[in-house]
């Protein structure tokens, strides 16, 4: 899963494969000359839709999201054709304009691309407003890089990720279809070959002026807060965030990630489970490209073209099939078991800090290294006494729930620099949380991963995090995986 990180080295990472990657003008009918068929745009009735997906059974739900425009996404399949199918379900409030739906589902539904999950048809009945896609069986890219099981994303499959999914925008904006809509890891999933595709779903915009972007708001595009709009550069903000979770294996918010570029500590962003194995040159590369689609200003962003042209140049092991870049057997597909959350997962499900904050004065300090218990040395210089003593009184302040001075206290600790505790940022991520500064907190949750990737709490604490952001599924994602590691440990 994605807690297992090695301790980070930089090596040189040399391929010796030439790359050869699709020209985006080959995208529209399957690449390399080969002639692509999909199903044309369908408009199907409710009963079609509900014979096939079992009569919108709970069983075929894929996921269930969004709080300004609730859905559910069903696996299905049409006895038509035996195609699979994923049917996207809207609240009935989410599309009440029934022209609207047909218009956006049908422009949408116009564009074919194999860097598309495509839209292949829609219902509109009554105040039924569904959406069919492709089915994409090897789940989302937010799977495979914060949450994996098996092995990490290797660095040439982020790669091709980047490019694909800049490939994928360019074509929308060649078809005037520029505007996405939340562009995030959920939206990328990978086909039956481990390839990438772009989920149309969001090409579809449910207001006319362009006011639907519902991405928390760290991760917002700048101009966004000012206008309330999404533009053709908000999307390309939105693809920068996204080359730096492939860079970092994590969802880092892109004020922090530019202060450790300023900081010329690019390498900080790279992720420790890839163990050195890419190129300082492509991970360069990738920084100034993030960097550049984070401007300030959106005009002085990239346009997606030229995005493509940067990504093809630093492509690795293009030979290579995604499927076994990814890991994945073709034609399978990874079963969902069910989750049986530990008093601390069930805390930050319901967000009560109260119950979170006796855990953590429980379990004091005794999943810290080198830093343990009262760290009781025979000679210490001043400074290291010093900074000692703040984390005494933080902890004081902490247990006395005076959670404004323990944020003081714990500050002056860990600025000092002479020593490093995952609990210190465990306790001060929930100090942020009481004094409602979730984006702190969440920075807090990840610096205490990055020193003690195998603890559980980080990932409790950053599930209570995103719940506080209002990102559910990232959350869920860090409950799994923080009681899978107390499991884990429980058996040792």
């Amino acid at each position: 899963m994605g807690a297992r990180c090695s301790k980070f080295s930089i090596c040189w990472f040399q391929s010796h494969l030439k790359a050869t990657v699709l020209e985006s003008s080959d995208l529209d009918n399957g690449g390399k000359g080969e002639k692509q068929t999909w199903p044309s745009f369908t408009e199907f009735s409710l009963e079609h839709m509900k014979a096939a997906t079992n009569g919108f059974s709970s069983d075929n739900i894929v996921s269930e999201h969004g709080e300004k425009a609730p859905n559910v996404v069903y696996k299905g399949k049409l006895l038509k054709n035996d195609l699979w199918v994923a049917v996207k379900r809207f609240n009935k409030f989410a599309w009440p304009d029934p022209r609207q739906f047909l218009e956006e589902a049908r422009a949408v539904g116009s564009l074919r691309s194999e860097r598309l999950a495509n839209l292949i048809g829609c219902c509109c009945e009554g105040e039924e407003r569904l959406l069919v896609a492709e089915f994409m069986p090897h789940e989302t890219l937010a799977k495979h890089l914060f949450h994996w099981e098996n092995q990490p994303m290797k660095w040439a499959m982020r790669l091709r990720v980047a490019l694909y999914l800049a490939q994928a925008l360019e074509y929308c904006s060649s078809k005037g279809r520029a505007l996405y809509h939340d562009l995030n890891a959920y939206r990328i999933l990978f086909d039956n070959d481990g390839n990438p595709r772009l989920s149309c779903f969001g090409l579809m915009k449910n207001s006319r002026d362009g006011k639907s972007y519902s991405t928390n708001l760290a991760f917002t595009p700048p101009e966004y807060l000012r206008t309330g709009r999404v533009t053709a550069e908000s999307v390309v903000y939105s693809f920068g965030t996204l080359l730096l979770d492939l860079m970092s294996g994590k969802h880092i918010p892109p004020s922090h990630a530019l202060d450790l570029i300023r900081g010329k500590n690019f390498l900080m962003l790279m992720d420790s489970a890839l163990e050195g194995h890419f190129s300082n040159d492509d991970g360069a590369e990738l920084v100034r490209l993030a960097s550049r689609c984070l401007q300030y200003e959106a005009r002085e962003r990239p346009n997606a073209k030229s995005l493509v042209v940067s990504l093809m140049s630093v492509q690795k092991e293009a030979e290579v099939p995604s499927y076994v870049l990814m890991g994945i057997p073709q034609g399978t597909t990874s079963p969902k078991q069910p989750l049986s959350l530990t008093p601390f997962g069930e805390a930050c499900l319901r967000f009560d800090l109260t119950a979170i904050h006796e855990i953590l004065e429980e379990k004091g300090y005794q999943d810290d290294e080198g830093i343990a218990n009262e760290l009781s040395f025979q000679m210490w210089t001043s400074q290291m006494q010093d900074t000692l003593n703040s984390k005494k009184h933080g902890d004081t302040a902490f247990r006395a729930k005076d959670f404004t001075s323990a944020i003081n206290h714990y500050t002056q600790f860990i600025d000092g620099g002479t020593m490093v505790s995952p609990t210190v940022y465990a306790r001060r991520c929930l100090s942020y949380l009481m004094n409602d500064k979730p984006q702190e907190a969440l920075g807090d949750a990840v610096q205490a991963q990055a020193v003690s990737p195998e603890w559980p709490t980080v990932f409790y604490l950053q599930a209570a995090c995103l719940f506080s952001l209002g990102m559910e599924s990232d959350a869920q994602e860090n409950l799994k995986d923080g009681t899978n590691l107390e499991a884990k440990k429980s058996k040792h």
